[in-house]
Formats: structure tokens, sequence, C-alpha cells
């Protein structure tokens, strides 16, 4: 029977962690952790996204700054006041809710926070750091699926690990990390010949391919820790991710479920980013 690794647990054990770090910062220092968060428009998604973000930040002890700016929003106005927040000594962690509305272009906005501030990880500085191993914020996602294996006891130095995807926000420091941990590392894409072939090879295998149950057993080792980070509806509603649960899970020694598994990581690493940069100052 496959473990389950299980994110809401682990995710809960961080945000514990963190909570207690803020709050001894509070009463050796007096001084409190601010994140500012940015929404443009009104996507229902990005709004449930940047209500959790708030509930985090409340539960840990993090201020939080809340900008909801309506979806006619230029460039210029979103630029000008993510450089007030840059040079706002009080807050210490910037993020903007993806997607942005198109007359704004995403990597200018990504390149113009702070890199000091860059609590997603997506500015070129801290992707360049990750790339060269020196310290600097982590995308979410990928540091959580780290915390995942590690905080359930699952080795990855040494390991065969496959990631499946190439996104700048995902597959990309996925890879970068598993690296770190010593693992050796194959990033499969829309363009790899034989796939069943090249994740059949995987102890570890990270599927973010953005395609509900695409991956299912014939793709998987037996006995792989399989890691899922897609989040879709299928045909009866139901949340499911970019494996095939029922179908991968028997053979499995380790999966994560969706919903469950990888998605309330993320907003633990967030929170752990934030915690980061208030205490480097």
């Amino acid at each position: 029977m496959a473990q389950i690794i299980d994110g809401k647990i682990i995710s809960a054990q961080i945000k514990e962690e963190l909570k207690q770090k803020v709050a001894e910062r509070k009463r050796t220092q007096g001084t409190e952790i601010c994140l500012a968060v940015i929404q443009v428009g009104s996507d229902p998604a990005s709004t449930v996204y940047v209500g959790n973000k708030k509930k985090a930040c409340a539960y840990i002890g993090i201020a939080s700054l809340a900008y909801e700016l309506p979806e006619e929003t230029t460039q210029e106005e979103l630029l000008e006041l993510i450089h007030e927040l840059n040079d706002n000594d009080k807050v210490h962690g910037i993020l903007v809710q993806l997607p942005l509305p198109g007359q704004i272009n995403e990597n200018a906005v990504i390149r113009a926070i702070d890199p000091k501030k860059d609590v997603d990880g997506f500015h070129l500085q801290s992707v360049g750091a990750l790339c060269i191993g020196q310290s600097g914020f982590v995308s979410c996602t990928p540091a959580g699926i780290i915390q995942l294996l590690k905080r359930s006891g699952i080795e990855i130095a040494g390991k065969e690990c496959v990631v499946v995807g190439r996104s700048n926000i995902v597959g990309k420091p996925m890879a970068l990390l598993l690296l770190r941990e010593n693992a050796t590392v194959t990033v499969a894409h829309s363009k790899t010949k034989d796939l069943r072939e090249v994740t059949g090879r995987a102890d570890i295998l990270v599927v973010a391919v953005g395609r509900p149950k695409m991956i299912t057993r014939e793709y998987v080792k037996e006995g792989a820790v399989v890691i899922d980070v897609g989040i879709h509806r299928d045909e009866n509603n139901k949340l499911c991710g970019d494996v095939d649960y029922d179908d991968v899970a028997p053979i499995c020694s380790a999966i994560t479920p969706v919903p469950g598994g990888v998605g309330p990581m993320t907003i633990a690493m967030l929170m752990h980013n934030c915690v980061e940069a208030g205490t480097v100052r």
C-alpha cells in the first residue's frame, strides 16, 4: 500500500514552526513582518488564492496589506505601486498575484520587485542564485515539494528523478532543487521522445504537465515516489491531478493526493519566504 504524502499535515507543521518564530521575533525585537499582496482585476481563482494567503498571514502573525486594483489598471500604475512598496521599510515581502490582465507585462512586473522582497522567488536574481547554488528565495511550489519529500522520510540523494514539465515556476526550479539535493535529474517535456521509457526510470517522479490524469501506471516504475503538481476538474467535476491517482497508487511506494498534497505546501513556503525576508534585516 502506497504511503500517502499528506500536504495538509506537513504544511500545518511548517506554519506552526513559523508562528512560533514570528512570535519570538515580536517578543525580542518588538517588530512585525509585513507582506503586501497586489491583485489586479477580480479573477475568481486569484481571489480565492489571495484570500488563502491573507488567512495564512493572520494565523502565523504576519501583517498583510491588500491592494485590490481594477482590471483596467495600467502597467505604469502597477509599477509605481511596486516602487513605493520597495521603498517602504515596513514591508518585507511583495507578492503580485498572477495572471495579470493583458495590458500588463508580467516579466516587467516581476523584474520591478526588489529581490530582497521577492517572496514568490520569480525575480531573475532569485532564479540566478538558485542556478549557481547561492542563497535566495525559491519558487514556493518546488520548495514545498522538497519539504514534502524530506519530512516524509524519503531520501533524495543518489536517486534518479524525472520532472515532467519545464515551466519557469515549477519544472525548471524543481530540477535545480533536486540537483541541489544530489539527485540525478532528467527534465521531460512535450518534445521528449518515448516519455514512458523516461518516466519509467524514475525513483522520484514529479509531474507538472498541466493535463488531467495524463500519467497512468504505464509511465511509473513499481515502487516509485510520485508527486502530482496538477489540479483540474474531471468529467464529474471532481478535483484531480496530472496523475491518474487510482491507477497509479497501487504500484507506488508513496504518492501525493489531489487535493491535499502539493497545494497546501505552496502557501506554507510562501509564508516561510516572508519570515525569511523579515528576518534577514
